[in-house]
């Protein structure tokens, strides 16, 4: 019998473990002694924290991030043909959502494994559902351009079909550049379109406004999102 692909979120900055996952996300960690981590050092740290019962030096890890080549993800798998489960962990959030997981779980997909996606955390569902936009209509375009005339007309690319589909439009940004984004949209922006802004999610400073850009304009000088985890959303 082979194993399974466990799909385990990972808190997006709640202290309190049990505040972002199901307990039996946690009881699941212990059948896996092999897992797929995109940074090492964090994996480590939240299988403690989690309550790992395994010794972490007798864990087995492999990478997969950015960088990382279908070829190099090939053998990732092998656990399972042993009949062991393997999970896969996101940096923070949802495995495959935002994250390079898709390479493994394609893996999974082609050798004909069960997959196993859990309950967790999600900052890009969290930031739709405390939006007031639509969320029944909706698109993730990752990061948009960094260079400020590229990203300008991305950014009316957007509004365009945010504002003729009725179709939210999240996306990313480097946290040092949060506040550039945020200056930009609000002086890119028709006066009347509504931008989200959601910082620190789970955090204890979080915060979720949604605001018109022409309101963005006199209220982006009180809030400072540099170096803040932050999701980004346009609609009507």
């Amino acid at each position: 019998m082979s194993g399974k692909l466990i799909l385990f979120p990972v808190p997006i900055g709640a202290e309190d473990i049990n505040l972002s996952l199901p307990s039996a996300n946690l009881s699941l960690l212990n059948s896996c002694h092999t897992f797929v981590v995109e940074e090492l050092r964090t994996a480590r740290r939240f299988l403690k924290k989690a309550g790992y019962e395994h010794a972490i030096d007798d864990t087995t890890f492999f990478l997969l991030n950015e960088h990382t080549s279908v070829e190099e993800t090939a053998h990732y798998l092998d656990a399972l043909d042993r009949g062991e489960n393997v999970g896969l962990l996101s940096e923070a959030g949802l495995p495959c959502v935002a994250d390079p997981g898709k390479l493994v779980t394609r893996q999974a997909q082609r050798r004909g494994a069960e997959i196993v996606p859990l309950v967790g955390p999600s900052s890009l569902m969290l930031a739709l559902m405390a939006s007031g936009l639509n969320g029944q209509n909706f698109a993730f375009s990752g990061y948009l351009p960094v260079d400020k005339h590229e990203r300008s007309a991305a950014i009316r690319q957007l509004e365009a079909r945010a504002l003729k589909e009725d179709q939210t439009q999240l996306f990313i940004e480097a946290p040092y550049r949060n506040n550039q984004m945020l200056e930009a949209l609000s002086d890119t922006l028709r006066d009347e379109t509504m931008i989200c802004v959601a910082v620190d999610i789970t955090l204890e400073s979080q915060q979720i406004r949604t605001l018109s850009a022409r309101q963005w304009r006199k209220e982006r000088s009180k809030i400072n999102l540099h170096k803040r985890n932050t999701v980004f959303a346009i609609g009507r």
